[in-house]
Parts: structure tokens; C-alpha cells; sequence
């Protein structure tokens, strides 16, 4: 006996009598305009929706009946109302977000700041630090995350000041100081269209004039002038302790953001033997500079055709680093008034000091600039001329061979000619 087949699945629902019997369940006709509209499904995001009919039927056909949405429809959020439960959901995630990074940046502040304190001097009574590191993790960490980390450096210079006296009036107006300066850094940086890769030479004129030197007089204002109103130096000493303020919180613009690129947005070498070279440099810059620091001559200017072979070489990834190396070891010598810093005032070391460690990075920084920027220049040109070639080709096929072997028929004097200027040109 032949199994009789199971009747078509309806994709409508019979309507109920209105006496309240139940309803036939044969197959009936499709629900027209004569018939109540099927009941509503409740779809996940609350949406009201039908079932769908098969494929070929016309929903529309149907009187009172309403085409359904699809699968996709249903997964794809709501632009009617807004998604009350994803909402607060997504908002604790931004804000536990915000909130580590507020945390992430204090502490990055707070320990570069007790490196800064291992090596203090004192100007006409006050204490400075003739490098401070954090001014630079500050301007870095403004233009990775925002503005919106601005409470992680108050509270990273909050914990510094902590670590040396009691928190005061005093304390929190050289926070808001110290956080001020970053922010007007990078505010004055933002309105000329610096770019933190400091692939440009613009964006390293702009660093060592905007965000170093302009920025950092914020900081080394307000806290010369808590001094003054404190009664801690003399109105006559206000000039030298502004000075020394200044030229350490921009030192350390100078020197840390690139280092800070550098660790961010690494250019390393591909071989072996760059890495030997690579290091080796790294080894003899700082042999070299404690020779020159220590030596009873004045050695200091040896310095700097390292710094150039490190920029020439390997850019900002090489004269960032040697930058580096050189002011530490500098301030080292300084601080313990040794080699050329031996038996000067402290005004006269300070001077001295910051116009070497000014000079180290600037030339570090704006070489290493000007051959990236240039290295970009000629790359632009040769896909240029590439481009240039493939259209060549394009429109006359087979005139590169031509000219290739017309060139190899030509005779040794005009050949090598040609070649030199093809060569320049390809270079260029």
C-alpha cells in the first residue's frame, strides 16, 4: 500500500469562527480580506512580525495580511529605537576601557617620573631635574589616545609629588601645570598638521619649536610662579629657576617621544649584518660619549658624527636611541658635576648642560627627518615612473623591448652614457 504524502505545509492560519467552535482543519483557501490576519510573533529585538509565505506566493494578495522580515532583518539591529539592553552594556565596556588606560597612563607617568627624580639639581634654591622624562610619555600618550587620558597624567604627576612630600596646594598646582603643558603641546601641534610618525621635516621643526620649546613654558610658568607665591625662591631668582624649569620639561619632549615612535612604529633592519651595525653604533655612541665626557680634553663635539651616521643609516630608528644614550650619560656627568661640568656654578652647568643636550637632539631628530622624507620623495618618483612605464607599454606594446635593444646595439661610449642618465633618472 503507497503511503499517502503529507499535505503542503500552510504558511497562513485558518480562521477561527467567531461562535468559538474550532476551526476546520482541512485545507482551506488562503486568508483573504474576509479573514482576520494571522497573529503576531515576537521577534528578539521586539519587532512584530508574520512567518514568511513560500517562495512564489504574493503576500500582498492576501487582504489583510503583512509580509514578514527575514532572518537577516532580524539580526541586524534596530534603527527604529535604540538597543536598550546593548547600550548600557557597551557604554560599561568603554568606560572600564577609559578607565585602564587612565590607569595604564599614570603609572607609565609615575615611573618615568622617579626616574627623572634619581638625578636632581638645585637652582637658586629650588629643585629641578635637568631631564624630565614625563613631559615626553605625556605629548606621546595625548596623540595615541586622545585628550580623554588627560586625568591619568594628573594623577601620574599627583603620585610623583606624593612620593617626595605630602600632597598640598602646592602639589596640585604643579600637577595642573605639568598637565596643562602637555595638553597646550599638543593642541599647538595639532593646528599645523604634525604627524607623530615624524616622517617630515615640518613635523620635526614642529616638535622641537611648538611642542617642546612653546608647550613647556606652561609648566616651568605655573610652577615658578607657585614658588614665587609660596615664598620658596626670591623674585630675583624667579628668571634662572624658569629657565632650568623649562629646558628640562622640553629636554624631555625632545628626547622621549622619538623613542617612544621609534618603540611604537619600529623601522628595523631585515639582515644580520644591519642588527651587528645597528648595535654596534649603539655601543660606540655611549663608549664614545663617556670618553668624551670624562676625558681631561674637550671631547664632547665627537658626538655628533655619530648621531649623523646613526640618522643617515637608519633614520629615526638609530639617531632616536643614540639621543638618547647621549643626554643620559650628560646629565649623569652634570648632576655629579664631573668631566667639563667640573668646578662651574650651577647656573653655568645648567646652561652648558641643556644648550649640549638641545644640540644632540635637534640633530638627531631633524637629520633623521629630512632622509625619511627625502627616502619617501624617491619612492614616490619610482612608482611614478613605474606607472608611467606600464602605460608606456600599454599604449605601445613591446616599446620597452625596442628601446632596450636598441640601447644594447649602441656603441660603448654612447651606451655607458645613456646608461648613466637612465641610471640617474630611475634613481632620482
Amino acid at each position: 500500500m503507497t503511503p499517502r504524502p503529507d499535505p503542503p505545509r500552510r504558511w497562513w492560519r485558518p480562521a477561527r469562527p467567531r461562535d468559538g467552535s474550532p476551526a476546520d482543519s482541512g485545507t482551506g483557501d488562503a486568508p483573504g480580506a474576509h479573514e482576520p490576519a494571522p497573529p503576531e510573533e515576537a521577534a528578539p529585538s521586539g519587532i512584530t512580525v508574520r512567518p514568511h509565505p513560500p517562495d512564489g506566493a504574493s503576500p500582498e494578495r492576501s487582504g489583510s495580511w503583512r509580509a514578514g522580515l527575514s532572518l537577516e532583518q532580524l539580526r541586524r539591529p534596530s534603527e527604529a529605537g535604540p538597543d536598550r539592553e546593548g547600550r548600557p552594556a557597551a557604554l560599561s565596556v568603554r568606560v572600564l576601557r577609559l578607565m585602564t588606560l587612565t590607569l595604564a597612563v599614570a603609572l607609565a607617568y609615575y615611573g618615568a617620573g622617579r626616574l627623572g627624580l634619581l638625578r636632581q639639581v638645585v637652582v637658586e634654591g629650588a629643585t629641578v631635574t635637568p631631564l624630565w622624562l614625563p613631559s615626553g610619555v605625556a605629548v606621546a600618550a595625548l596623540f595615541i589616545f586622545g585628550p580623554r587620558i588627560t586625568p591619568g597624567i594628573a594623577l601620574g604627576m599627583l603620585a610623583v609629588t606624593s612620593s617626595i612630600s605630602p600632597v598640598s596646594g602646592y602639589s596640585v598646582l604643579i600637577a595642573v601645570g605639568n598637565t596643562l603643558a602637555p595638553l597646550a603641546s599638543w593642541y599647538l601641534l595639532r593646528l599645523v598638521g604634525f604627524r607623530p610618525s615624524l616622517e617630515r621635516l615640518r613635523d620635526g621643526l614642529a616638535l622641537v619649536f611648538l611642542g617642546a620649546l612653546g608647550g613647556m613654558t606652561v609648566s616651568a610658568a605655573v610652577g615658578t610662579g607657585t614658588l614665587l607665591a609660596t615664598d620658596k625662591i626670591l623674585t630675583s631668582h624667579a628668571w634662572p629657576v624658569w629657565a632650568a624649569w623649562w629646558a628640562g620639561d622640553a629636554l624631555g619632549v625632545l628626547v622621549v617621544v622619538p623613542v617612544l615612535v621609534v618603540l611604537i612604529r619600529p623601522r628595523l633592519p631585515r639582515e644580520a649584518l644591519g642588527w651587528v651595525e645597528l648595535l654596534g653604533l649603539f655601543a660606540v655612541t655611549a663608549a664614545l660619549t663617556w670618553v668624551a665626557i670624562y676625558s681631561p680634553l674637550d671631547l664632547l663635539f665627537l658626538v655628533f658624527p655619530l648621531l649623523i651616521w646613526a640618522a643617515l643609516r637608519f633614520e629615526l630608528t638609530g639617531s632616536a636611541p643614540a639621543a638618547l644614550i647621549v643626554s643620559v650619560l650628560a646629565v649623569t656627568a652634570a648632576t655629579n658635576q664631573q668631566g667639563p661640568f667640573a668646578g662651574l656654578a650651577m647656573g653655568e652647568i645648567m646652561v652648558n648642560l641643556q644648550a649640549f643636550n638641545v644640540s644632540v637632539a635637534l640633530t638627531g631628530l631633524l637629520l633623521s627627518s629630512l632622509v625619511t622624507e627625502r627616502r619617501h620623495v624617491r619612492e614616490r618618483i619610482e612608482d611614478a615612473c613605474q606607472e608611467l612605464a606600464e602605460v608606456v607599454d600599454t599604449l605601445t606594446p613591446g616599446a620597452s623591448g625596442r628601446r632596450t635593444r636598441g640601447a644594447g646595439a649602441l656603441g660603448p661610449e654612447e651606451g655607458e652614457g645613456h646608461g648613466r642618465s637612465g641610471a640617474g633618472w630611475g634613481a632620482g
